[in-house]
């Protein structure tokens, strides 16, 4: 850990160093830079799964219900289920596991765990086992036996819904890249080696594997093997096609149709068969590729289409690289028979359709394969709370620096959660846990939705953001009538992510719910939503403030009935920035605002009596020995940089100081000439002591919980300086 008395760079590195430390725009943009270039826009990866009675439950883990998928299996007999996990650098992490009866748990061929009989009782909580991953491949083997009383079957996973959930993927050749677990039927011996990497063929040719796959060679293009046979069924199929560039003239497509089919090429009908029989169009030579879409209509005797095999000249492709999936088209369907079909609507891969019997999305060409979209990006398109601030950030730096491709790339961050919503939410029920959207999909807390939520509302006064509005207003009604409250209406934790945080208040949430409802009152136009934000500002100064000290208390321990009277920074700076928030927002005439502003002016105060000797707050704001902390820095700057500027405060150039001598401590202390950030607090729990705060709640390089506040910082800084007509 490092503390004040050391700096986290040395100033030959410093962006000090490049510049005088305040040339604001500079900075800004090296960070913005550095950000984008090291997490560039990348779509969600498709991969295929299988209808199987292995599948995810709400916290992510994995449900094996043996006992349910063999009945007939007897003690002495045991099944395996393999999977593998693709780790990009070796850690530690924590999986869970709740043994339903005996279980046997292998890592790369090596036994991790063994359960003992109390472990497999009934209502057992989860146990959770410590493995060391390695780089590439982590092959992972569940031995499930069956208990004298019955009881088999396990749950096991990484639990870790709040975070990056990791989705296990088939690991034998023929599945490869699709998502989930392959196991067998109850064995009387056991296996005598367990799959790893360099076994898996082996094993793999030994064992017959479920859930079955159906014999792609099959597949002759009827589409009642996927929809079943109902006359008056409609069904979309899609595939991408690309022309030999050496071809000057007409491309002629051939094949047979089992019933009515029109095809759709590039957006223009090509071709119309009013029923079965051959048939062959040209595509337009002028167009090397594109899609082909067909509509296919269900008769008495069959449906769909085959084109010839021996297409020359003509490839044809999946129209998006489905993992797991070797074949040509995708399907969409069915649909009811007055059901108006617009294949565009759907092409983009992030909208369910409304099938004749439910909804429905796209699938293989074999029954129960179903193509999903997972985020595996590290960071771009993710959703959750620190990346709400960090993009919020990045919009504001393209507006000072006026740079359009920075504005796109955060409007497209947005747009890829929140056009996926609705599909997000499907995807959850019909799999038990999303392939993305993991915490959107899912909100049951402020941290869920509020900070992300409040940049999607900016996000979408620059242009359209499809889905935006309607998460908007999901988050709103969840803030109003869904979060817990206390009885005086205060939002709490009633749950938390762990028990310790269970019946909490922090400090935290004034910015997971502040900043959205200000935004959403103006979107909306219903004042009644600044007003909630007004009075919650004032109910958690009940509960946290130390007028003493004129701070806040990180939590308020609802269970005992009393404040933490810990001194986090960050927890601090989360109200002084929402206050900021609220008071642009409130209108001066309203009832609370004198007191909110005069609330604001106090913590102001006690903020400005603990900035440090290089002007940066301590992550503990009342231990000087504790290390400097950039995030609560900032939000400090940003808070004081806001009231000189509005003239919230009563003596300004106090506060003017401590901006500038803030921001010349960030480019000297913590931010390097790369624009990388140092000396961010990484996610916290919480304690009755500081001790906790300062020696086990270090800090991360690049921690997207101070990116964007950083930036922010900065922006504010550069708009009070011109204000008073300062050079920046």
């Amino acid at each position: 850990m490092t503390t004040s008395l050391t700096r986290y760079i040395d100033s030959e590195e410093s962006m000090a160093a490049q510049t005088d430390g305040t040339y604001i725009p500079h900075v800004l943009t090296v960070m913005a830079q550095r950000y984008i270039g090291e997490h560039p826009p990348h779509g969600p990866v498709y991969r295929v799964t299988r209808a199987s009675e292995i599948r995810k439950l709400e916290n992510h883990t994995y449900s094996f219900p043996i006992e349910r998928i063999f009945p007939e299996m007897h003690t002495g007999q045991r099944v395996y289920a393999w999977a593998k996990l693709w780790i990009e650098e070796p850690q530690e992490f924590i999986f869970l596991l709740r043994c339903l009866g005996p279980v046997r748990l292998y890592h790369n061929g090596e036994q991790r765990f063994g359960s003992a009989p109390e472990e497999e009782a009934e209502g057992t909580p989860p146990l959770k086992l410590k493995i060391a991953l390695v780089r590439g491949w982590n092959h992972f083997v569940m031995e499930l036996g069956k208990r004298a009383d019955g009881r088999c079957g396990a749950e096991f996973g990484s639990g870790n819904r709040k975070n990056k959930p990791y989705t296990f993927l088939a690991p034998s050749l023929e599945r490869e890249g699709e998502e989930g677990w392959i196991y067998t039927s109850p064995m009387d011996s056991p296996l005598t080696q367990m799959p790893a990497a360099t076994m898996r063929e082996q094993v793999a040719s030994a064992v017959s594997w479920l859930p079955k796959r159906a014999d792609s060679s099959d597949w002759q293009g009827r589409l009642e093997q996927l929809y079943g046979l109902s006359p008056g069924l409609k069904a979309i199929s899609w595939t991408s096609v690309r022309v030999d560039p050496a071809m000057t003239g007409p491309v002629t497509v051939s094949g047979v149709a089992y019933g009515p089919v029109t095809f759709i090429w590039n957006g223009h009908k090509v071709y119309e068969a009013a029923g079965a029989g051959s048939f062959s169009f040209n595509l337009e030579a002028c167009r090397r590729s594109g899609s082909l879409v067909a509509y296919s209509t269900c008769t008495e005797e069959s449906w769909g289409f085959q084109l010839f095999g021996d297409l020359s000249n003509v490839v044809l492709n999946s129209p998006v690289k489905v993992h797991g999936y070797a074949g040509k088209w995708l399907h969409l369907g069915p649909f009811a028979a007055d059901a108006e079909l617009r294949a565009n609507d759907y092409l983009k891969m992030d909208t369910i359709a409304a099938g004749s019997s439910g909804e429905v999305f796209w699938m293989t060409n074999e029954p129960e394969a179903f193509v999903r979209p997972f985020l595996e990006n590290e960071l771009f398109g993710r959703w959750n709370y620190p990346l709400g601030v960090t993009l919020f950030g990045l919009l504001e730096t393209s507006r000072l620096l006026a740079r359009s491709d920075m504005t796109d790339y955060v409007t497209r961050h947005v747009e890829f959660a929140t056009s996926t919503y609705a599909y997000s939410l499907w995807d959850r029920k019909q799999f038990g846990a999303a392939g993305l959207n993991n915490q959107l999909s899912h909100i049951d807390s402020l941290d869920d939705c509020g900070s992300f939520g409040a940049l999607a509302i900016l996000a979408n006064r620059l242009r359209q953001v499809k889905g935006a509005r309607a998460v908007s207003d999901d988050i709103a009604h969840y803030i109003m009538n869904v979060q817990d409250r206390l009885e005086d209406g205060t939002l709490y934790r009633r749950i938390g992510v762990s028990p310790s945080m269970h019946n909490t208040m922090w400090c935290d949430d004034m910015y997971m719910s502040v900043p959205f409802l200000c935004r959403y009152s103006e979107l909306s136009g219903d004042l009644r939503y600044v007003e909630e934000a007004s009075r919650q500002l004032l109910l958690y100064k009940k509960y946290l403030y130390m007028p003493e000290q004129q701070i806040m208390s990180h939590v308020y321990d609802v269970s005992s009935g009393k404040p933490s009277l810990t001194t986090w920074g960050r927890g601090n700076g989360w109200v002084f920035f929402s206050l900021s928030v609220l008071l642009q927002a409130l209108p001066k005439g309203h009832s609370s605002y004198k007191e909110i502003l005069r609330f604001y002016r106090e913590l102001a105060e006690g903020y400005l009596r603990l900035q440090g000797k290089n002007g940066l707050w301590h992550q503990v704001l009342t231990d000087p020995e504790s290390y400097e902390e950039a995030s609560c820095t900032s939000m400090f700057m940003y808070g004081f940089a806001l009231g000189v500027r509005h003239g919230w405060l009563l003596e300004p150039q106090a506060f003017t100081r401590a901006v500038m001598s803030g921001w010349n401590g960030l480019c000297a202390r913590v931010i390097d000439k790369h624009g990388n950030l140092y000396g961010v607090c990484k996610g916290s729990s919480w304690s009755y002591s500081n001790a906790y705060y300062k020696h086990e709640l270090g800090w991360n390089l690049n921690d997207t919980h101070g990116i964007g506040i950083v930036l922010l910082a900065g922006i504010e800084t550069n708009a009070m300086m011109n204000s008073l007509g300062m050079k920046s």
